[in-house]
């Protein structure tokens, strides 16, 4: 839950604040000159470009949430097993040993979106997030019977 709002309340001030830039852009549109024109109308392209980033990490959370929740309901998810420091963080070995058994998962049943997610839950437990999107990416694909990119 912590995490849903501290998403809701980041995704509002970005809103916000791309609300101002672009009050900016037009501000400088609407001086007329041909500098603050085309400052104006790149002032206007990056909350353009930052609405439609927000946008699909939204959709992209959204979409890995009913996948997590749909797993959940199927008893799917995998279980905590992941040994932790004294302050709470994954141990680096342990993830790597979780992170083996899912990447074996994985390979048997490579066309299965569960074993995907379980392996993109692996990553994000390793820290490696590039790789966890992917894999999240990857899970969603072949839930919704998309085409798959290698």
């Amino acid at each position: 839950m912590r995490a849903k709002l501290t998403y809701a309340i980041t995704a509002a001030v970005l809103v916000i604040y791309f609300v101002l830039v672009g009050s900016r852009g037009v501000m400088l549109i609407q001086t007329g000159t041909l500098l603050t024109v085309t400052f104006g109308v790149a002032v206007l392209i990056l909350p353009v470009i930052g609405l439609w980033f927000l946008w699909k990490n939204t959709q992209f959370v959204r979409r890995a949430n009913q996948l997590a929740a749909e797993l959940d309901a199927q008893g799917g998810l995998p279980v905590d097993e992941l040994k932790r420091t004294p302050g709470g963080r994954i141990d680096r070995d342990s993830a790597d040993e979780v992170f083996a058994k899912r990447k074996a998962e994985t390979e048997a049943a490579p066309d299965d979106w569960r074993s995907w997610f379980r392996l993109a839950i692996a990553y994000h437990d390793a820290r490696d997030t590039p790789r966890a999107r992917k894999a999240m990416q990857r899970a969603i694909a072949l839930h919704d019977g998309k085409p798959v990119q290698a």
